[in-house]
């Protein structure tokens, strides 16, 4: 059986992932402050239309945190293994978009200070955007160590049987497509790597990896050809002694 890879993020997926969280909160925190802004100073019922405004752009801040920390999570994802942490790293979106909104939704909904017609655009508003950002800040295909490790070990077992037996495989630093042949008419004039898929996956820094469907095709076809090509032996006569 060939050796099981383990996944590990490398340094530099580490410290862009970090970027991308730090921005995520940021956002996150921007989002927050309007919220408050909104909650002290418009619900009213001559600053309906500037409430509205508000809205949108704390809905813009939410979902823009939320697309960072996802991609964030995809570059250094979190283990399967501590259940807890799992689920806050990668629903953190979802969480910070409902916070986002859901007091605002309250102060709306049970201000005695505005008219029914305010409450019910405003309220109306604000409860589509809590929705729109819960479902965008949700993933609902959560990165693992564990699942990234299964996939790795999947591919580099498929390579092999490509390839001859050999885990080798050529990537740019772009897209998330790994490649058989050097000379793929997809990278074509563009600084090339070679490693194993794992290292693909590693150096790659974007998360989800796979083959590109043009160098199995020729793979494929290249056993094919060979199989068919291959001289048939034929049964020799025994001699009689």
């Amino acid at each position: 059986m060939a050796e099981q890879k383990q996944f590990v993020a490398s340094d530099e997926a580490k410290g862009q992932a970090k970027q991308l969280r730090l921005f995520a909160m940021l956002a996150w925190i921007v989002a927050i402050a309007g919220e408050i802004y909104a909650i002290l100073k418009l619900i009213r019922n001559d600053k309906l239309t500037w409430l509205i405004v508000a809205i949108v752009v704390i809905l813009i801040l939410a979902i823009v945190g939320s697309m960072l920390w996802k991609k964030a999570n995809r570059l250094d994802p979190a283990s399967e293994k501590d259940k807890t942490k799992f689920f806050i790293q990668n629903q953190l979106g979802a969480i910070m978009g409902v916070l986002a909104f859901l007091p605002l939704v309250i102060f709306i909904l049970t201000n005695k200070n505005i008219d029914g017609k305010t409450k019910g655009i405003a309220g109306a508003v604000a409860a589509v955007a809590l929705v729109v950002a819960g479902i965008t800040g949700y993933d609902f295909n959560p990165p693992s160590i564990e699942k990234y490790t299964q996939q790795i070990n999947e591919q580099t077992d498929v390579i092999r049987n490509l390839n001859n037996g050999v885990d080798l495989v050529y990537w740019t630093n772009q897209g998330n497509k790994y490649h058989l042949f050097e000379d793929c008419q997809h990278i074509k004039g563009r600084e090339i790597h070679s490693g194993t898929v794992k290292e693909a996956w590693e150096a790659r820094r974007i998360g989800d990896s796979e083959l590109c469907l043009t160098c199995k095709k020729r793979a494929e076809k290249a056993q094919a050809g060979s199989t068919e090509t291959a001289p048939v032996q034929t049964p020799q006569p025994v001699e009689q002694e």
